[in-house]
């Protein structure tokens, strides 16, 4: 018996090293570990959104037009309908592009059937990286990012330094508010609306940046050359408790968050909402200097992206609810962190936390980095990062591709890596570099979530080409070796005969110790779905049987 379970242990340490070989896909995984759930992910440079299971199967796509392009997200409702955005692949003639571009949304329903679709791309407006769902009663409206260009006249009158100013124009963001069952737009917050700057004396917006932390600078400049895509916003999120939008602004390292309590009109003035601050920011954070209230020893934020409330599939009592998560893409020249900190807002005094002319707090509350080599966590854009409700953090290194799963003790348990090189699938055993596989995110969904009720997630093969097909049933649990294979053992006990069935079309890699650890049965490979095992020349007593190099049971044979 202690040999049994000494080469059981044993085949787990082996399996261990075999990770490394697994170049693209599933790379690792530890099933007791890793919280368990589908993993939604729409790569770039491809058309298709995909459901995964944690052995990297697909077990469910939205296909799209081969000429389509990410636009960047897509969400799953609860009702199986998915909301994604998307964009032609060919850009080189639209008037506003950038990284990040969409152009379109849709509502699918679980069987891939339009429902709804919104176009924005003109020589004014262009709709980019993210939208946000917010659910009604009735049913649920899309919130969506969108730049609006502004010709230089306009932004002239605003007070802009026009001394370095690339295009002669700026494409500040706004925020607009859809109902899809009448394409109405219900709401909206622009940018331009809430500036300040101490350039030009002669225009209505002249102030000390720093007596306005709840305003925009105008000529604050990341790039330094005037780069029309001033804000690059590139994540919105919804708190439908406090009606909070919280938009991550990578260009001023920061992260804000909006009033959506006001009405259209509140929102493009100083006053009004719950907040009653119109639609002037309620709270900003990550980088004081953006508003001439620190240093760059304040700075916490680089370049973020996928800032967002943690309130996803989290009991209201973790600790961790409430708070904001980010991955923070741009500390160090080789490496990035995740982050959690904690706005400290109360909905009920309605004011953020807010001291020596910062809003605070003034560190995380918790960072990580990939734990093996920090380099292996390096993306200077995309990524996202993920509270589980088991604790554990599933991070999306988007320029590589490259997600793990990180438990609270800093182990890794899940490891996937995009198997795409410029929008086609790689084989197995193919090397990846940076930019080949672009995935803006990947998000994990459990798997008692109401949209997979009564769906069928049978696994349907592999993105990548040429897949290690028996990877993961190395790996898995027993449990479901078992439930996989529909494996069943008869007679128990057995007297001359003991018959073995599994799922037709299947193969098993069969072998039987004694009670002794010792090998009644070598390894065998077999096929077919039934085998019949002569026990008659075996010793009366217990054995076990072991499948895929896992223990699978146990008989007892008599004469």
């Amino acid at each position: 018996m202690k040999h049994i379970i000494s080469t059981v242990f044993a085949f787990i340490l082996s399996a261990t090293c075999l990770l490394a070989q697994n170049t693209v896909g599933l790379l690792s995984y530890q099933p007791a570990q890793t919280y368990d759930g589908y993993n939604l992910v729409y790569p770039h440079n491809q058309p298709n959104v995909y459901l995964l299971d944690n052995c990297g199967e697909v077990v469910h796509s939205w296909e799209s037009d081969a000429d389509r392009r990410p636009g960047n997200m897509a969400y799953l409702r609860e009702d199986g309908r998915i909301v994604m955005t998307s964009r032609d692949r060919t850009v080189a003639n639209d008037p506003i592009w950038a990284g990040g571009g969409g152009a379109t949304i849709e509502i699918r329903d679980w069987d891939n059937n339009v429902e709804w679709s919104y176009t924005l791309n003109d020589s004014l407006r262009r709709l980019h990286h993210d939208i946000a769902l917010i659910e009604k009663e009735d049913g649920f409206n899309v919130l969506a990012i969108a730049w609006e260009k502004k010709n230089l006249t306009e932004v002239i009158a605003v007070g802009r330094d026009t001394a370095v100013l690339e295009q002669a124009e700026m494409w500040p963001d706004y925020i607009f508010e859809i109902n899809p069952d009448t394409d109405e737009i219900v709401w909206e917050w622009h940018a331009w609306d809430h500036l300040v700057q101490d350039f030009d004396d002669t225009k209505p917006n002249f102030g000390e940046i720093a007596e306005h932390p709840n305003r925009i600078n105008i000529n604050y400049d990341f790039s330094g050359t005037g780069d029309p895509d001033w804000m690059h916003s590139n994540a919105l999120d919804y708190d439908p408790v406090n009606r909070h939008i919280l938009l991550c602004v990578p260009t001023f390292h920061e992260v804000w968050v909006i009033d959506h309590t006001t009405t259209t009109e509140q929102a493009a003035s100083d006053r009004g909402g719950f907040g009653g601050r119109g639609g002037d920011l309620l709270y900003r954070w990550g980088n004081p200097a953006a508003y001439n209230s620190g240093t760059a020893e304040d700075q916490r934020l680089f370049y973020p992206h996928d800032a967002h409330f943690i309130d996803d599939f989290i009991d209201f009592f973790d600790p961790n609810y409430g708070k904001i998560a980010v991955f923070n893409n741009r500390v160090g020249a080789n490496f990035s962190t995740v982050n959690i900190f904690n706005p400290n807002f109360d909905m009920y005094e309605g004011a953020f936390p807010f001291e020596a002319g910062k809003y605070l707090p003034n560190e995380f509350s918790r960072t990580e980095v990939h734990p093996i080599d920090s380099s292996l966590m390096w993306s200077t854009g995309l990524s996202s990062v993920q509270y589980l409700p088991n604790s554990n953090l599933l991070i999306c290194v988007g320029r590589f591709g490259y997600t793990f799963e990180l438990t609270p003790d800093g182990e890794i348990v899940w490891e996937y890596k995009t198997p795409i090189r410029m929008g086609g699938f790689v084989e197995q055993g193919d090397s990846l570099e940076i930019n080949n596989n672009l995935t803006f995110r990947l998000k994990r969904l459990p798997t008692d979530y109401a949209a997979f009720e009564g769906r069928e997630l049978s696994p349907k093969g592999w993105l990548e080409r040429n897949p290690d097909s028996l990877f993961c049933e190395q790996i898995l649990p027993v449990e479901d070796l078992l439930e996989n294979y529909g494996l069943q053992l008869y007679p128990n006990p057995a007297n001359e005969m003991l018959t073995l069935e599994w799922d037709a079309g299947l193969y098993i890699d069969l072998e039987i110790f004694d009670l002794m650890g010792r090998p009644v049965v070598q390894a065998m490979r077999l096929t077919g779905g039934r085998k019949y095992i002569d026990t008659s020349s075996f010793v009366a007593g217990m054995y076990f049987i072991r499948i895929n190099q896992k223990e699978a049971g146990r008989f007892l044979v008599t004469h």
